[in-house]
């Protein structure tokens, strides 16, 4: 009788021992298999891990450096240039923004570029031509050839006398007619070029390039 509670008591005892190394074993595995907490970082922002990821970002110090700045835009010629060339242009027979060169173009042929004239004057033995819309004047001989070309744009209007003669010096020649004064700078043997200045202003009216020799030459080929 002894014996067979000793072996019950024995039988119980074992199957507490079973039960609590069970118990322990199931909780050492659930502590492994757990997700690791988050960062203090991410529980305190809640924001997906690419929030942000369109803001600017300041590049750092010395990143720029080494880099060559760009050209500063081109700077327009000044006043004296832009008389020099247009003596270089009378050399040619040619004034700015004038397709046309006295001694090798025809009336004919402006005519066919830009139309009939605003107005026809006749002038000793010659004629005139007068494009207002394109501030252009055509002198040409009985031949037809220009002799004279005249323009009086806007960019040459603010031309003054000591500006000439700052870039050109002194005139060949100086003319008056009426309250215009004409002063006159060879160009070549071909050509004069006049810059015509009435005394109201003081600045430039218009500029004349002109072949005195097709000025005669009433019929030219």
């Amino acid at each position: 009788m002894m014996k067979s509670m000793k072996f019950a008591a024995g039988a119980v005892f074992l199957s507490a021992v079973f039960a609590l190394t069970a118990c322990s074993s199931h909780s050492s595995n659930e502590a492994q298999t757990a997700s690791p907490a988050p960062s203090g970082t991410e529980m305190a922002s809640g924001a997906p891990s690419d929030a942000g990821a369109g803001a600017s970002v300041t590049p750092p110090a010395g990143a720029n450096e080494g880099t060559e700045p760009s050209a500063p835009p081109e700077q327009p010629s000044s006043t004296e240039d832009q008389i020099k060339q247009l003596l270089e242009l009378a050399k040619k027979g040619e004034a700015p923004g004038i397709p046309f060169a006295a001694h090798d173009s025809l009336i004919d042929d402006v005519t066919q570029a830009w139309g009939k004239a605003d107005k026809e004057d006749s002038a000793g033995s010659g004629f005139y031509a007068t494009y207002a819309k394109k501030n252009a004047v055509f002198g040409y001989n009985k031949g037809s050839q220009l002799f004279d070309v005249r323009s009086s744009s806007p960019e040459l209007q603010k031309l003054t006398l000591e500006e000439i003669e700052s870039a050109l010096g002194k005139p060949v020649s100086i003319k008056k007619n009426g309250a215009d004064t004409i002063y006159i700078y060879t160009a070549s043997d071909q050509f004069q070029l006049k810059f015509i200045i009435p005394a109201s202003t003081g600045k430039v009216d218009h500029i004349s390039v002109f072949s005195p020799k097709d000025s005669v030459n009433n019929m030219a080929g």
